[in-house]
């Protein structure tokens, strides 16, 4: 109930005070009877509410200060929409409150409809609107992906999954061998040519639309490695695919951006490497961070998918022989049971 939600009671006011002269400016008519039903929320304190009439839908997002701040997806709405791609446009904002009024991308994300038999159509047209944002300029308007917050992705891992998770602290030799897992990580991806990163740019995050995809949760954007985005979309945390399929699609990205202009590597099997080994780096951070919304946010659903990612490492480790500072790690870790679940895919 609104009672119980000073949040709602917020979000209800607002669209009280906004809607009138929104509908009067878009030539709309009076504002009608609506409902505010939840749209979705998300591991970070966001959510959003659909708005809905019978003629039309919004969204609302809100995002409570201070825990959230709406500036950096105003922000980089404006790139991405400048660049082409198919973001929510912002129809009323108040920044203090941290209230969005958004329009409705739809109700279907690319989670919710990819299928063995679409994926090759979906993900091509995911790709097309990647190159977008990957061609613009790189500007002072966003982060750096630099050493500093690669590092710190990283050092999730043991602090949350091991030590919390795990109960282990690392010894002398094993921390060893996660500080040259990391340097080889993290020089892999400092060497990369540097584009616009979504950081989350994965099927959730992209709604089934007209035109297709709409593009979501974009507000922590960087500057980083070009390979960062790709191999977030074919190695995602909710659905997995066969590995020759996921190559045959990142060579197929290669091709398209290097036509594309986009700064990728100038030799397919350069690329590749640099795949596997960024995605290595998002699958430590991401289990660290399913790990942490775990114990310190009690959302202990996110766990079920961490036999996906160690999955993905599993699968890097066996053909990268760089990488046997970490096979050598892992294995020390009691992790049997979690490695051999393997994630299955869908």
């Amino acid at each position: 109930m609104p009672d119980r939600d000073p949040r709602l009671l917020l979000v209800h006011a607002w669209l009280d005070d906004v809607l009138p002269g929104l509908f009067a400016a878009q030539g709309w008519g009076d504002v009608p009877p609506a409902k505010l039903l939840p749209a979705s929320s998300d591991a970070s304190f966001r959510r959003y509410f659909r708005w809905q009439s019978a003629q039309r839908t919004l969204i609302i997002m809100d995002a409570p200060p201070p825990q959230e701040d709406c500036r950096p997806f105003v922000k980089v709405a404006g790139m991405l929409a400048a660049g082409g791609a198919h973001v929510p446009q912002i129809l009323a904002a108040d920044l203090q409150q941290g209230f969005l009024l958004l329009d409705d991308l739809g109700r279907q994300t690319y989670l919710d409809v990819l299928d063995e038999h679409n994926a090759d159509r979906l993900f091509a047209e995911a790709v097309q609107s990647l190159l977008t944002w990957q061609r613009l300029p790189v500007t002072a308007e966003l982060p750096s992906y630099d050493e500093a917050l690669l590092s710190r992705e990283l050092q999730l891992f043991p602090d949350w999954y091991v030590q919390r998770e795990l109960g282990i602290s690392l010894d002398r030799h094993q921390q060893r061998l996660w500080e040259q897992t990391c340097r080889l990580l993290l020089d892999s991806a400092l060497a990369q040519p540097r584009v616009l990163v979504h950081r989350d740019f994965m099927p959730r995050n992209l709604m089934f639309s007209t035109p297709n995809p709409g593009v979501l949760d974009f507000q922590d954007a960087v500057y980083g490695p070009v390979s960062y985005d790709i191999t977030c979309l074919f190695k995602d945390a909710f659905i997995s695919w066969p590995d020759a399929r996921v190559q045959a699609w990142l060579a197929d990205y290669w091709r398209a951006a290097r036509a594309a202009g986009v700064p990728v590597p100038g030799e397919l099997d350069e690329f590749l490497r640099a795949s596997d080994l960024m995605g290595v780096q998002r699958h430590l951070k991401v289990i660290g961070i399913f790990a942490r919304i775990c114990h310190r946010d009690g959302k202990s659903r996110y766990l079920t998918d961490v036999p996906r990612f160690f999955a993905y490492i599993d699968t890097v480790l066996a053909r990268r022989a760089e990488l046997a500072c970490l096979a050598e790690l892992l294995d020390s870790l009691p992790l049997q049971a979690v490695r051999g679940a393997q994630g299955g895919a869908r």
